[in-house]
C-alpha cells in the first residue's frame, strides 16, 4: 500500500472536452472515511527552455484567458496522443518560436496542480538553435510574440509577475542553479 493512499470506490465522468476531462471519484481515505475528489485529466505537456548561443532565453508572450491577461512564458504545448515528449518539444519549439535545435536535453518532469489535476509537464533545454525557413504554423487559436532575455531579466520578470506561471518560474530557477555550478 502507498502511504496515505485513497482507494477509488466509484468514478463518475462529468465532462469531456477537447483538451481535458473531469471526473468525480468517491474514495476511501486512509482513516476509513469516505470523501469525494474532483479530478481533471490532462494528456500532459512539454515545456522548452530555448537558449541562444549567447546565453539568452527565448520567451513567448501570450494571452491566457483563464487569467484574463497576457503573461510571458517558455514555449510549451500539450502532448498529442501517442506522441513522445521529445517529439512534442521539437514541434512546439518550431511552432512557437520558428527555431529548431541541434541539442535537446531532458531536464525533468513535474506535476502542475496535483491537488486536482493529473497533468505532468516534461521540461527540456534546447541549445544550438537554428532558424527554420518554412516553419510550422501556430495553432489557429494561438497568438504569441517572441523576446530574448538574459537570466537576470527573466528573474526580474518573475518578481514583477510578468512571468506568472509555475513552469516558467521553475525553468528560471533551474537555469540559475545550472549557472551556479
Amino acid at each position: 500500500m502507498k502511504k496515505f493512499e485513497e482507494k477509488t470506490i466509484h468514478s463518475e465522468p462529468i465532462f469531456k472536452g477537447k483538451v481535458i476531462s473531469v471526473k468525480v471519484d468517491d474514495v476511501i481515505l486512509p482513516n476509513g472515511n469516505e470523501s469525494k475528489r474532483e479530478i481533471v485529466n490532462h494528456p500532459g505537456a512539454v515545456a522548452i527552455i530555448p537558449i541562444t548561443d549567447d546565453g539568452k532565453i527565448i520567451l513567448v508572450e501570450q494571452y491566457r484567458k483563464a487569467l484574463e491577461r497576457s503573461i510571458i512564458e517558455i514555449p510549451a504545448g500539450k502532448l498529442e496522443k501517442g506522441e513522445a515528449p521529445e517529439t512534442t518539444a521539437r514541434r512546439e519549439l518550431e511552432e512557437e518560436t520558428g527555431y529548431g535545435c541541434h541539442e535537446l536535453t531532458y531536464i525533468q518532469s513535474f506535476a502542475t496542480s496535483p491537488g486536482f489535476a493529473d497533468e505532468v509537464i516534461h521540461l527540456y533545454a534546447a541549445k544550438q538553435l537554428f532558424t527554420i525557413e518554412d516553419k510550422a504554423d501556430l495553432d489557429e487559436d494561438e497568438f504569441v510574440s517572441l523576446m530574448e532575455v538574459t537570466l537576470e531579466e527573466a528573474e526580474k520578470m518573475v518578481q514583477e509577475q510578468k512571468i506568472y506561471d509555475a513552469k516558467t518560474a521553475f525553468a528560471i530557477l533551474w537555469l540559475k542553479l545550472e549557472q551556479s555550478k
